[in-house]
């Protein structure tokens, strides 16, 4: 039994779709207050769900009875959040870490955290998080893999970030010229399920990227030449950047300014010896953006 927290998140369902697909046997952790359409999705898979949420250690210990290994995708950045009562101190450091208190307790011999890529070091507070639950894993005893994605295409290739591709009209943090490894959430998923039975992938971080760094402004130009059209760019300068952060006074808005900061300075990954390790076929900026913008891939 595999227990997935996060599961009605873009990347926990995802690893839910590929372990179900290979024929595990999940149970995923789902939030009174979760969508019922999602929670309905997983069961169609035949995931057993179990209601629960990080900050009730009880639900945390009846969610790892009888699971082999625990995969957490959750973060209360930036759908669920709400100051002082689902935010970065109550769920990605306290309940992530009663979550790893609850799987050691109740025998669990794997636990797969999602953190970020190292490159992604400029402290703000969800990246603090990350780090010291890393710390925490590693000193469990637990046998353990660290998921170190870059960016996820399905974020920072969006809307959400002010990259409009329907639009044609982008934002660029910085001056858009440092490589990015931009990753897809399937082939961070992938990465997930494979560890669970892959030597290499135990008691290592593993730093995810796609098949190459691309710029901000590579990854615009990749659009552009998919969809036919020039966009619209709007740059963000570093200060501007610097200056946001600085104001910030909550957690969430100084994470994300942290987070723009550090996609300004690039965010490259060598995958050549994971590969090795793990032969995922990783996904490109301009499959993804054939896949956004509905466009048929050509076929050299």
């Amino acid at each position: 039994m595999i227990l997935v927290v996060g599961a009605t998140g873009m990347l926990g369902g995802e690893v839910c779709r590929q372990l179900t697909a290979k024929g595990e046997t999940v149970r995923a952790l789902v939030r009174p207050t979760s969508d019922p359409a999602k929670v309905a999705a997983l069961k169609e898979l035949g995931i057993e769900t179990v209601a629960g949420d990080l900050r009730d250690p009880a639900s945390l210990a009846a969610a790892c009875r009888g699971v082999s290994a625990v995969i957490t995708t959750v973060s209360a950045m930036p759908f669920s959040y709400v100051p002082g009562e689902n935010d970065i101190r109550t769920t990605d450091t306290d309940g992530t870490a009663g979550l790893i208190t609850a799987a050691r307790a109740a025998g669990v011999s794997h636990f797969v955290y999602t953190s970020f890529s190292r490159n992604i070091d400029d402290p703000f507070p969800l990246r603090d998080a990350k780090r010291a639950t890393e710390a925490i894993l590693r000193a469990s005893g637990m046998r353990y893999t660290i998921l170190r994605p870059s960016c996820f295409m399905e974020v920072w290739l969006t809307l959400a970030v002010g990259f409009d591709a329907a639009g044609a009209k982008v934002t660029v943090y910085g001056t858009g010229e440092a490589g990015i490894s931009y990753i897809g959430v399937p082939d961070v998923a992938r990465f997930a399920v494979h560890s669970l039975d892959t030597p290499a992938a135990w008691n290592v971080a593993l730093e995810l990227g796609g098949p190459a760094a691309v710029s901000q402004t590579e990854a615009v130009r990749l659009f552009e030449r998919v969809a036919g059209r020039s966009f619209e760019m709007t740059r963000v300068p570093a200060d501007a950047l610097a200056a946001q952060y600085e104001a910030a006074t909550d957690p969430m808005q100084r994470s994300f300014a942290g987070l723009m900061m550090c996609v300004a300075n690039g965010d490259p990954i060598d995958m050549a010896v994971t590969l090795q390790a793990i032969p995922v076929r990783l996904t490109s900026v301009e499959e993804y953006a054939q896949q956004v913008l509905g466009v048929a891939p050509v076929h050299v």
